[in-house]
């Protein structure tokens, strides 16, 4: 066999692993992503929440506007008290069995252009946030929030139990949009009631201004889940510790 011969049965060798190995990463590629979209095809947010209208406020850098609020609370657990979020999956509401939830929903609207102040009551542990950039205030009326009656710019990188950050690119159809707010954690000593909840949890609220109409998503940033350095399970989930913050005219 001559050296032509030779070289042409190794091209035609080395060009039939080429497509045989790039036709199994294409076909991993599919799967991955058909995982992907049947996940989000199936994956329903609970009831949306709506901000209630109180008034107006004067003093904001767009002047005179609607003024409206909201609450949240975060559990570390569901309780006798407390049910879980209600997922369209069982076995998916078996696996976060256990896991931290903001309650009542994480599916938020609110008024555009409007002054929002929402309200959190936060009655989880914690620790030590990755990030020091999520345990600072950001997007709020005047760069702080209230926490149990005490004005702040943000907490130490090891106090932080949660983080409601909202966030989305600026697109051509809607304007940017990022708020972030860690809430404290409450002291693993805390005094807590029949279903293991502190007596007396931390309090945050905050005050920001909305603009034009636009969908954007939230999440928490701190650590509180499993796999994936603690950002999977309830991290990634809408109705337990992700979801969605529409405006709307």
């Amino acid at each position: 066999m001559g050296k032509s011969e030779i070289w042409s049965d190794w091209g035609i060798a080395v060009v039939k692993r080429f497509l045989v190995t790039f036709a199994t990463v294409l076909a991993g590629i599919a799967v991955v992503a058909g995982v992907a979209v049947f996940n989000s095809a199936r994956e329903q947010g609970p009831a949306a929440i709506v901000a209630v209208p109180d008034g107006t406020m004067v003093d904001t850098p767009k002047g005179k506007l609607p003024h409206a609020t909201l609450a949240l609370s975060v559990y570390p657990n569901s309780s006798a008290s407390v049910p879980p979020p209600a997922t369209p999956s069982a076995y998916e509401t078996n696996w976060l069995s256990g896991q931290p939830f903001y309650d009542p929903s994480t599916t938020i609207q609110v008024p555009a252009n409007s002054v929002i102040t929402m309200t959190f009551t936060q009655y989880d542990s914690g620790g030590q946030i990755y990030n020091p950039y999520f345990a600072r205030v950001h997007g709020s009326l005047d760069g702080t929030m209230t926490w149990n009656g005490k004005t702040v710019k943000g907490l130490k990188q090891n106090e932080v139990g949660h983080t409601f950050t909202v966030h989305q690119y600026d697109e051509s159809s809607q304007e940017a949009m990022f708020l972030n707010v860690p809430l404290p954690m409450n002291k693993a000593n805390a005094k807590t009631d029949k279903d293991g909840y502190p007596v007396d949890p931390q309090t945050v609220t905050i005050t920001f201004v909305t603009g034009d109409a636009g969908m954007y998503v939230w999440n928490c940033e701190f650590p509180c889940g499993d796999l994936y350095q603690e950002f999977s399970g309830p991290m990634q989930t809408r109705g337990w510790m992700a979801g969605t913050f529409e405006v709307v005219a």
